[in-house]
């Protein structure tokens, strides 16, 4: 008889864990593993009071394109505590120029204006913007000083961001873009969130889960 109360006891208490369990899946949405991995290695993306978001992006990419609109306006509704910042992905030549693009536009301090207009010119323009030259002259196009050109695009400081990105994407295991990383610990792929807007419904989850890990 202690032995029957005891089974059922067991049993009961399996089918409250279940629930329990079943429960908690139900209130998070997005599901690790399913929707969005998490990185064995954490990877340091900043300081350790503040939650950084990175998005791996390529100029030439044209989902990258169409997810830029969506994204900026995303960006522009984070909390405080929370730091979006753009990352350059870059696996070829072409690619690592236009990482060197974006750095030289940050550098100057006129990436809000050069960074759509770079996107604009691949994407509509059809402009490759394969060359040194060809970047100086969209760059001067739009009000920055070629002597300034010039110097950003061989200093070190453009150079370190360049090979700083290469690095962190290599880290990050990225492998397409757009993609993205919250707090150098966890990766979203539009594919594996299931789209791109539900990318970014993923990346505002773990942003709201690493703002609560820093306010505990």
């Amino acid at each position: 008889m202690v032995a029957f109360f005891r089974r059922s006891f067991l049993t009961l208490f399996a089918i409250f864990a279940l629930g329990a369990f079943t429960t908690a899946q139900a209130a998070e949405p997005w599901q690790e593993g399913e929707h969005y991995s998490v990185l064995k290695q954490p990877i340091r993306v900043g300081s350790s009071d503040q939650v950084v978001v990175s998005e791996f992006f390529w100029y030439g990419c044209g989902h990258c394109y169409t997810f830029e609109p969506m994204v900026e306006t995303w960006a522009k509704q984070l909390p405080e505590g929370v730091l979006f910042k753009p990352s350059p992905a870059m696996w070829n030549g072409a690619m690592k120029l236009h990482a060197k693009a974006y750095y030289i536009a940050e550098t100057l301090g006129v990436v809000d204006t050069l960074h759509s207009a770079v996107f604009h010119a691949y994407h509509v323009e059809r402009n490759r913007l394969g060359s040194e030259a060809a970047l100086k002259e969209l760059f001067v196009k739009n009000g920055v000083d070629p002597e300034d050109f010039d110097k950003a695009f061989n200093s070190f400081g453009v150079n370190s961001q360049v090979n700083q990105a290469d690095a962190r994407a290599r880290s990050a295991k990225v492998s397409g873009t757009p993609s993205m990383m919250v707090n150098g610990k966890y990766t979203i792929s539009a594919s594996q969130a299931g789209g791109q807007s539900e990318m970014l419904e993923v990346a505002k989850f773990l942003v709201e889960k690493e703002l609560a890990s820093l306010a505990n």
